[in-house]
């Protein structure tokens, strides 16, 4: 038991504290506030408190746990929304109403509610960490595999079926040091990684369904990506768009320091979601962590832990986990002011000196791994984390150390925004370096010339942003009528296919074949085009033809008909082009 000897804010000096650990979680005060020690010196200890001080005094008492910051993981988790530090806001909303009590504590999982858990695991077997005892039917779409923790291996001894709560024992193994309990749920500490066999090498896509992403800047399955744009751009709607359509199988949305009114729109309208590929709502693979920028500075890197912590149990599992993060701008803010209330010395912008540490600790936690566990299961956590530079300006330095380690750049721009093109992911700005690690799947599993295409595609849209500097001086009608046809061709990419409207039933999401004869149809019309204008055809004639009205419809068109109308087009699209070209 120590006594608080000074209070900066958040910031709180304890003194007395015998025995304490880096880490420890400690209780503040009369009302118990929660915090974390983040320096020890001798028996004083400097603690980051996850809650508003107002009151705490210097003489109060101070009481460690004895524990690191922890997070409880087992059925329950999907469907829930929490704040930073893992507390149900529901059910703090249920007991206390819409402003929450300070140091009240709440179970994050429901102890109450009976699981049906039905086992696999055979009694008088070996287990060791990560193996499988047997599954709960979480959700319809979830089935949760209750794994036995790590640190213990040994002889299975009882493992029985039915209904049990999380804090009821299901079975018993015979381990070393004597017998452990065994029960639905488990605890974890969240700044440490849990462990795995292996990483594997990024070789799959997340799927995601917009075509500015699948097609010219990939992400693969364990990969990470940087979203960073000015006030108004998307950030938000681009990751809700992820998080809807991405064949990920869990989403972790976390709200880091967000505006409340933007983590309203959120948690409003995630629970009416529906997922698109089973008709069920999209809250039944999803946890929400809700962190408003109202809410205590030292909660919000709590947070970003919390999720990355849910994100790798949904993996041991053997699932696919799509991790957002917005923003990590607010996150470093954070750590800027706690930072400053310690009186470390500052970096660049004030930022403390081990910002690009922290921010590379987070993604690095990311990864298409091997489980540790007798079936080496693979899974995945793919992390996309939105930055709110101030002003845009992608040289601040949380822009710069997140592009140092992620492998992903969605630059989004302020200007194709404000002209209502969106997604507004900037193709000259963006980049993916998974491009040639995705090579072989898209070759197999779509086709050959896929890479090629978009390659050409990305040359196109360069050669426009080059002719556009000539047309401000003179004008498109000074120009030759081939470089004509290349603008002609730039702006059926920017409009036809790159905008996409994320409201619209059909063209929310694009399937990756649909992709494919879109693109393809685009550049072909391109190339037929080249060629009429080398007989003698004018732009202009070629822009008034009825194939090229349905092209610009294309993205319009239903899976169901997408073959026959495309096989349509591409016959049209020869014959009439090359009508233009005999009639010049």
């Amino acid at each position: 038991m120590g006594t608080v000897a000074r209070v900066s804010g958040p910031v709180v000096v304890a003194e007395g504290l015998t025995g304490a650990k880096m880490f420890d979680v400690v209780r503040v005060g009369e009302l118990g506030l929660v915090g974390e020690i983040i320096r020890l010196v001798g028996e004083t200890a400097t603690v980051q408190v996850y809650e508003d001080t107002t009151g705490v005094r210097p003489g109060d008492k101070v009481e460690s746990t004895g524990q690191a910051l922890s997070v409880e993981l087992g059925p329950g988790l999907l469907k829930s929304i929490y704040d930073g530090v893992q507390r149900p806001l529901d059910v703090l909303q249920k007991n206390l109403g819409d402003f929450i009590t300070r140091g009240f504590v709440a179970a994050p999982l429901d102890e109450t509610k009976k699981w049906e858990f039905t086992p696999t695991a055979k009694v008088g077997s070996e287990v060791t960490p990560g193996a499988i005892l047997g599954t709960v039917q979480e959700t319809p779409l979830i089935l949760h595999k209750i794994m036995v923790p790590h640190g213990i291996s040994g002889t299975l001894e009882d493992l029985k079926a039915g209904s049990f709560t999380i804090r009821e024992t299901i079975g018993t193994v015979r381990t070393p040091s004597g017998r452990q309990p065994l029960g639905l749920s488990q605890k974890w500490v969240v700044r440490i990684p849990r462990p795995v066999q292996q990483k594997l090498a990024p070789g799959i896509p997340l799927v995601t369904g917009q075509r500015v992403i699948d097609t010219f800047f990939p992400i693969a399955k364990g990969g990470t990506a940087c979203i960073p744009g000015p006030f108004g751009s998307g950030k938000t709607v681009c990751q809700q768009q992820l998080a809807k359509w991405s064949d990920a199988d869990v989403v972790v949305y976390v709200g880091c320091g967000e505006r409340g009114n933007e983590m309203t729109e959120v948690l409003a309208t995630f629970p009416n979601l529906q997922d698109p590929k089973s008709g069920r709502p999209l809250m039944e693979r999803t946890i929400l962590i809700a962190n408003t920028s109202n809410m205590p500075v030292a909660a919000r890197e709590a947070s970003v832990y919390t999720g990355i912590t849910l994100a790798e149990y949904y993996r041991d599992m053997g699932y696919d986990v799509a991790l957002m993060a917005d923003s990590t701008s607010r996150w470093a803010e954070a750590m800027r002011e706690i930072s400053g209330r310690l009186e470390e010395m500052p970096g660049e912008e004030g930022y403390p000196a081990y910002l690009g540490r922290r921010v590379a600790e987070f993604y690095e936690r990311a990864g298409r791994v091997v489980t540790v566990s007798p079936e080496a299961r693979p899974g995945s956590v793919t992390v996309v984390g939105a930055v709110s530079p101030p002003g845009g300006d992608f040289s601040e330095p949380v822009s710069q150390n997140t592009l140092r380690v992620t492998r992903v750049f969605w630059a989004l721009d302020a200007s194709l925004a404000s002209r209502r093109h969106f997604p507004a992911i900037n193709w000259l700005q963006s980049y993916s370096l998974y491009v040639g690690d995705l090579a072989p799947w898209y070759k197999d599993s779509l086709a050959g010339d896929f890479v090629q295409l978009r390659q050409k595609a990305l040359e196109t849209l360069q050669k426009e942003s080059e002719l556009q500097e000539i047309v401000q001086l003179v004008g498109v009608d000074a120009l030759p009528e081939r470089e004509k046809g290349i603008l002609d061709v730039s702006r059926m990419i920017r409009e036809d296919y790159l905008q996409q409207s994320a409201y619209d039933d059909v063209d929310t999401y694009t399937s990756i074949g649909k992709q494919y004869r879109m693109l393809r149809a685009i550049l072909t019309f391109g190339d037929r085009e080249q060629e009429a204008i080398a007989k003698g055809a004018l732009v202009g004639d070629i822009q008034k033809l009825p194939v090229r009205q349905k092209l610009s419809r294309m993205k319009w068109i239903p899976e169901a008909e997408l073959k026959a109308q495309f096989d349509a087009m591409d016959t049209e699209m020869t014959t009439s082009v090359a009508a233009t070209a005999a009639g010049g």
